[in-house]
């Protein structure tokens, strides 16, 4: 580990150690992770999952506050959008900015703090060091056969001069027999911070859980989040994240299908430029017969931007007629962009259809040229050729609110880029 890294694992600790006569929940449990933390350190490109997306950035930061203030600070605009919604101001609620649903069962992590069985501080430093530091989350949980509608789930930073903020959100959903929610989940932000969520999403048999991610957050940022899901018998997981913002940033999902005929979607698409790092990561292990698991990740990456996208299916013995597909598609708009794609399957079964392609690229010269001799002037025909590239990735959004909010951050990223560009 190099000395940055380790010293930005020790002051970690050190902040461990001044908060944890405060912190809620199991001392005993934070305690194990920060041994576990301690022991492995922060994440370094020697280790295999994290080879391509260095922290070092991060550890060159000074997060030393002892306690984050929500009361202060200038705070971004929440981005538009209709329903009931949760909002946490650096990794706290705010109540005074929160409306929420009484169709499902909403608690704080503050006042009912669990880390449940599904995440891994011991294999996982980030999420140890969440375990260790988490102050505050979202605790939710749907009925048998009720549909919760939408609730949005918010992440503010606030900026006040002179601080680096880090918040460990803990969020826990949980789907009873036959419920459905959508979640739209928003992080955005000001200044320089480190936002850690880890998710922990149970989905009982034929419930269904649509998760949509925009991760805009401030370019100084990082934002490294862990979504833990499992889902059982007829049981759907269909989650889609949009990255646009973070200096460096990782989505890093473990989905297990332990009910025959469950379904599972991680997709996703990345939109980086400047020297953004945007990482995603995922595990989907097939533990039952006749699931299907679904990952297509786009990338569009411009100036010396780096994209991420590490994918393994792992199917069990008992995982017969297992369907897994995996695509990752990048398209690069200048030489100096870059792309690292590492696909992986590990089948034990032997009556399974599992696939994954990767494909790379440049804006095709013989449809911008179709384009610009019909008079449409260049950024406007590259723009409308960019969007027909995500347009397959934008499909899996049906809630129409959410198409809206996403279509309308692409349409800012591409119009921000053009303008550096001009």
């Amino acid at each position: 580990m190099s000395a940055a890294l380790r010293t930005g694992t020790e002051s970690f600790l050190a902040r461990f150690e001044g908060l944890r006569a405060r912190l809620p929940g199991d001392l005993v449990a934070r305690q194990a992770a920060a041994e576990a933390f301690r022991s492995a350190g922060l994440p370094t490109v020697r280790d295999e999952a994290w080879k391509y997306t260095s922290l070092r950035p991060l550890a060159d930061n000074d997060f030393r506050e002892a306690l984050t203030s929500v009361e202060g600070g200038s705070l971004p605009k929440i981005p538009a959008i209709e329903g009931p919604r949760a909002v946490f101001v650096d990794g706290r609620l705010r109540e005074d900015l929160s409306s929420l649903p009484d169709t499902l069962h909403f608690t704080r992590f503050a006042n009912d703090p669990s880390f449940g069985t599904l995440s891994r501080p011991d294999q996982q430093p980030v999420v140890a060091l969440n375990t260790m530091l988490a102050e505050d989350g979202a605790v939710i949980s749907v009925a048998e056969g009720v549909d919760a509608g939408t609730l949005v789930l918010v992440s503010l930073a606030a900026e006040t001069e002179g601080r680096s903020v880090t918040f460990h959100p803990r969020h826990t959903i949980r789907l009873a027999e036959g419920a459905k929610l959508t979640v739209v989940e928003l992080s955005v932000g000001r200044g320089r911070y480190l936002h850690n969520p880890v998710f922990s999403i149970e989905v009982a048999s034929d419930a269904t859980l649509t998760h949509i991610r925009l991760q805009n957050e401030a370019m100084e940022a990082f934002h490294l989040a862990t979504i833990y899901a499992t889902v059982q018998s007829r049981g759907f997981y269909d989650a889609f994240t949009l990255t646009l913002g973070g200096q460096v940033s990782r989505a890093e999902f473990h989905a297990r299908l332990v009910g025959p005929n469950a379904t599972v979607h991680l997709n996703a698409a990345q939109l980086l430029g400047g020297k953004q790092v945007g990482d995603v990561t995922t595990v989907v292990v097939h533990d039952a017969p006749n699931c299907a698991s679904r990952q297509t990740v786009k990338n569009v990456l411009t100036d010396k931007a780096r994209g991420v996208f590490q994918g393994r299916i792992e199917v069990e013995r008992i995982a017969q007629k297992t369907d897994g597909y995996q695509m990752s598609q990048a398209l690069l708009l200048s030489p100096d962009a870059e792309i690292d794609c590492k696909p992986e399957l590990q089948i034990y079964a032997d009556d399974v259809k599992c696939s994954h392609g990767a494909t790379i690229g440049e804006l095709d010269d013989d449809q911008l040229f179709y384009l610009r001799a019909r008079g449409i002037p260049e950024q406007e025909a590259r723009s409308i050729l960019i969007r027909a590239f995500l347009d397959d990735a934008l499909q899996s959004v049906s809630h129409e609110g959410a198409h809206a909010l996403l279509e309308q951050a692409i349409d800012g990223w591409w119009q921000r880029q053009s303008a550096s560009a001009a």
